[in-house]
């Protein structure tokens, strides 16, 4: 219950600091216009009195709120629908960069945990190296040297605008590329403490090959602590969603949020803010909810 009433107050603090920092950002009509000729005092006093904008601002946030309590997500400003629309038509292609991107991510940080830690001391300072990289340099830093070289040196993706499984190649790369490193520190890092342990002797003295201890027993120590990383994971998907949609000139709510932002347009601004909050607050209560049945250890201290 505690879990769920933080996840609670976690939306309601994202959607009222969107509220409070596009309401307080410069002019409102303006922003509902929309590029063009200054409004006349007719069409201004219209607007003002049609959203409420000479309400104080505590009654046009409790208005507000209570329009998304129920279900309204309201009307864009720049795009003239429904904000429910908008985001139905836009929230695929994110969803497929980022499915695409943490499988690929996940995928990578198994294959290189099962196939090169551990061999040496020089490698693994050489695999510790470029995981820390790969979580420091900047998303679109990654992006821009992928577009460079197989897009325009070597033409074998498409650069910009493709929507087809081609064009989802690099950005997806781009994105799983801080995943799969943050994975791999943790996981590398579990398997060597794993096989030090006294049960990987004990299969060691059974025969087993150091590769057939690691693929049957010691890499599944390691999916645990990757497990509780899922949050951050989610995180960066999200985050580099807005990124990389914009680097790619992909269509998703990252180009949306960003044009939304730009114009002040606080309903699609919210919504899309509050869809991130719920996914990212959802899945860590999966998560919380999931540890402890993988986990006996953690299902006996919360029983304590």
């Amino acid at each position: 219950m505690s879990r769920l009433a933080s996840g609670v107050f976690v939306l309601w603090g994202a959607a009222t600091l969107c509220f409070l920092v596009l309401s307080l950002r410069g002019d409102t009509v303006s922003a509902i216009l929309g590029a063009g000729p200054p409004p006349t005092p007719e069409l201004r006093a219209r607007i003002v009195a049609e959203y409420g904008l000479d309400d104080p601002l505590w009654t046009r946030y409790l208005h507000w709120l209570r329009s998304l309590l129920s279900g309204d997500l309201g009307w864009s400003y720049q795009r003239d629908e429904p904000v429910t629309h908008l985001l139905a038509s836009q929230v695929g292609p994110t969803l497929q960069l980022a499915v695409t991107a943490a499988v690929l991510g996940a995928g990578i940080a198994v294959l290189v945990t099962a196939f090169l830690t551990g061999r040496g001391r020089a490698a693994d300072t050489v695999l510790t190296g470029l995981s820390v990289l790969s979580v420091s340099v900047p998303t679109f830093w990654v992006g821009a040297l992928l577009l460079g070289v197989f897009s325009f040196a070597l033409p074998l993706f498409p650069a910009i605008g493709d929507t087809g499984p081609a064009g989802l190649v690099l950005p997806s790369l781009t994105l799983a590329f801080p995943i799969a490193g943050a994975l791999t520190q943790v996981m590398a890092q579990e398997v060597r403490t794993a096989e030090s342990m006294p049960f990987a002797l004990t299969v060691r003295a059974r025969g087993a090959t150091d590769r057939r201890l690691r693929l049957n027993h010691t890499l599944r120590h390691s999916l645990l602590p990757a497990l509780t990383l899922t949050g951050w994971i989610l995180g960066m998907l999200i985050g580099g969603a807005v990124l990389i949609e914009n680097v790619f000139a992909r269509p998703g709510l990252g180009r949306v949020l960003v044009a939304a932002a730009a114009g002040r347009d606080l309903p699609v601004v919210t919504a899309v803010v509050l869809l991130s909050a719920t996914a990212f607050v959802a899945i860590n209560l999966v998560v919380d909810l999931v540890l402890p049945v993988v986990d006996p250890r953690l299902r006996a201290e919360a029983d304590r």
